[in-house]
């Protein structure tokens, strides 16, 4: 039978239990028992400690591996590099010349093609006797008309045709002003010589008359 109130700490009926240690050896119980679980723990650390180690190691031989193998590949691209060096100069020359004829041929016109545009403008029985040329350069800007009522210009062509009976210069401008790069034209005199009839003209092409062959070229 148990007594309510207060708890004396006494188990009525239950086995008796002396403890006869003195209470220095339970302290040292407890020491070691602490003792063996802070070693433990300390055991723990260290395993973590050398886990993360090996985790680090390994990525450093894995880096370091990389490493040898991109300066490797580099060293190759550099030999291979090297075995083509002559035909990078030639292609670095190639360019060259190619930009150079691009600039170079930028005011260039196909004069044999353009007189015969000329000729075929002109009357049946009417031909080009002579011819003088005058043309933009790529190093010089071409002289431009003051007149106000010019248009600019790149090139200049004067020839002489001749023609058997009195020339109708009207219907020869008319014809003129159907080439391509026609800017002008201006008659000049008209002579009788040997029962041919002479007459000059200068006419004014624009940029439109350039051929632009060697863009074409460059592009290709």
């Amino acid at each position: 039978m148990r007594t309510r109130g207060k708890d004396t700490g006494i188990t009525v009926g239950g086995a008796p239990r002396v403890d006869l240690l003195p209470p220095e050896v339970r302290a040292e119980r407890r020491t070691a028992a602490f003792t063996r679980r802070a070693w433990a723990g300390v055991a723990v650390v260290a395993v973590v400690a050398a886990i993360g180690s090996g985790a680090a190691f390994l990525q450093r031989v894995q880096a370091e591996d990389a490493l040898v193998m991109a300066q490797a590949e580099t060293q190759a691209l550099l030999m291979s590099q090297t075995k083509y060096a002559d035909l990078k100069a030639t292609q670095r020359k190639m360019a060259v010349a190619i930009a150079a004829e691009k600039v170079g041929g930028s005011t260039d016109i196909d004069w044999p093609s353009y007189l015969e545009k000329v000729q075929g403008t002109l009357p049946v029985g009417v031909t080009v006797v002579s011819v003088s040329l005058d043309q933009a350069s790529p190093l010089a800007q071409y002289a431009q008309p003051t007149a106000p009522l010019q248009g600019s210009r790149v090139a200049t062509l004067t020839f002489q045709a001749t023609s058997p009976t009195l020339p109708s210069v009207p219907d020869w401008l008319n014809g003129l002003a159907t080439l391509p790069g026609f800017a002008d034209a201006q008659p000049g005199s008209v002579t009788l010589d040997d029962g041919l009839y002479k007459a000059d003209i200068t006419m004014h092409i624009t940029a439109d008359a350039f051929s632009g062959r060697f863009d074409q070229k460059a592009g290709e």
